[in-house]
C-alpha cells in the first residue's frame, strides 16, 4: 500500500490543525498585544523613536524605565512590526507604530490608552458574567458605571473624550462632504465631546453656526478646540445632558452616541432631538450598523465591547428605524462611508 504523503511530512489535515492551533493561540494571547500597545503609548515610544533610532538603554534613560526590561519590550514590539532593529540593536519606528504618535493625523494613541486602562480593561474580564446576565458588569468591575469612573479618574476620562475625537478625525472630512448643509443655519453636535465632527462641517460651510453639547466639564476643552481651529466665534459649547434637553437646531448630529445606550434610553434621546428640531430640520445618526450574521467585520466585536462596558449595543439598520418610529421620527436616507460607519438620517414623522 502506497501513500502520497512523504514520511515525516504532516498531512493536509495535520497542517490545517497546526494552522488552527496557531491562529487560536494568537487569539488567546490577544490581550498581551493590547497591553503592549498601551505601554508603548504610555511611554511615548512612538514619539521618541520618530526622532531618531534608539537603543533600549537610550530609550530607558529618556522614559525612566529599566534598561533590560525596555530591551525585552522593544524586542516584542519588533516581533509585532512596531519597530525595526539594526545590527547594533538601535530601534527605528515603523508606519504601524507611527499611528501611536501624539498630535499626528489619524493618531490612535488615546484609543490604545483607553482600551488598555481600567475603565474598559476590567469590565472585559467579566464578559462571561455579562453574557450570562445579558447586561454589563461594569459596576462589579469598577464599583460604579463607566461615566462615574471617568469622573473619578479624570486623566482616563480626558483620554476617552480625546479618543472619541481621534475616531472622528478620520471620518470628519468625508462626513462633511456627504452632509448637505445648504439649508442649515445651526448644527448641533449632540454628545459631541470636543466637537471635531462639527468643526469639519463648519470648515466646509462658512455660514454655518454650531453648538456642541456634552456633559458638564467638557466645556473648557471643547472651547479650546474650537479656538484652535478658528471657530470660537461661531461655536457655542453647552454642558448638560441630552436626556434633559437638546439645543435647538436645523441639523442634529449624533456620532457614536446611540450605541452607548439601551433602546429605552435611545428613544428618550431621539425624542429630545425631535423636540429640538427646527421646522424642516433633520437628525443624522453616525453609527456602525451590523451586517448579516456571519459576515466578517468589526461591528460584532464592538457590540461585545458595548455588552462588556456599557448598557448599549450595535444595531442593524432596521433596529434604528424602529427607534426612530418610537421617538416620532421617520428614517429618510442611509449613506455609507468608506469606513464601516453609515449616516442614518431622520426627520419628524410620520
Amino acid at each position: 500500500m502506497t501513500s502520497d504523503v512523504t514520511a515525516g511530512e504532516p498531512s493536509e489535515a495535520q497542517q490545517q490543525a497546526m494552522q488552527s492551533t496557531a491562529q487560536m493561540m494568537s487569539m488567546i494571547t490577544g490581550y498581551w498585544v493590547t497591553q503592549i500597545l498601551r505601554t508603548a503609548a504610555e511611554l511615548g515610544v512612538a514619539d521618541h523613536l520618530a526622532q531618531r533610532p534608539l537603543t533600549a538603554a537610550e530609550l530607558a534613560e529618556i522614559v525612566g524605565s529599566d534598561p533590560e526590561a525596555t530591551f525585552r519590550f522593544l524586542r516584542a514590539c519588533a516581533a509585532l512590526g512596531l519597530a525595526t532593529p539594526d545590527d547594533e540593536l538601535r530601534f527605528t519606528s515603523t508606519p504601524l507604530l507611527d499611528t501611536l504618535r501624539t498630535g499626528v493625523p489619524h493618531s490612535l494613541r488615546d484609543i490604545a490608552l483607553v482600551h488598555g486602562s481600567p475603565g474598559h480593561w476590567l469590565p472585559w474580564a467579566h464578559l462571561p458574567e455579562a453574557v450570562r446576565a445579558g447586561k454589563p458588569q461594569t459596576e462589579i468591575a469598577l464599583g460604579m458605571d463607566i461615566w462615574d469612573h471617568f469622573a473619578a479618574n479624570p486623566t482616563e476620562g480626558d483620554r476617552f473624550f480625546s479618543s472619541m475625537t481621534e475616531l472622528t478625525a478620520g471620518l470628519s472630512t468625508e462626513v462633511a462632504q456627504l452632509i448637505d448643509t445648504s439649508d442649515v443655519t445651526v448644527a448641533v453636535d449632540v454628545g459631541g465631546a470636543n466637537g471635531s465632527l462639527l468643526h469639519a462641517l463648519m470648515g466646509a460651510d462658512d455660514a454655518l453656526r454650531g453648538v456642541v453639547l456634552d456633559l458638564p466639564g467638557i466645556e473648557e476643552s471643547a472651547r479650546a478646540e474650537a479656538e484652535k481651529v478658528g471657530l470660537s466665534d461661531r461655536i457655542t459649547v453647552v454642558g448638560g445632558s441630552f436626556f434633559d434637553s437638546v439645543p435647538q437646531g436645523d441639523l442634529l448630529l449624533l456620532k457614536a452616541v446611540l450605541h452607548n445606550w439601551d433602546d429605552e434610553a435611545c428613544v428618550n434621546i431621539l425624542r429630545k432631538c425631535r423636540e429640538a428640531l427646527n421646522p424642516g430640520g433633520r437628525v443624522v445618526v453616525v453609527e456602525m450598523p451590523l451586517g448579516p450574521v456571519g459576515a466578517p467585520g468589526f461591528a460584532p466585536l464592538l457590540d461585545l465591547n458595548m455588552l462588556a462596558v456599557l448598557p448599549g449595543r450595535e444595531r442593524e439598520l432596521s433596529h434604528y428605524e424602529a427607534l426612530f418610529t418610537a421617538a416620532g421620527l421617520r428614517g429618510t436616507k442611509v449613506t455609507p462611508t468608506s469606513s464601516p460607519q453609515c449616516l442614518i438620517e431622520a426627520v419628524v414623522g410620520p
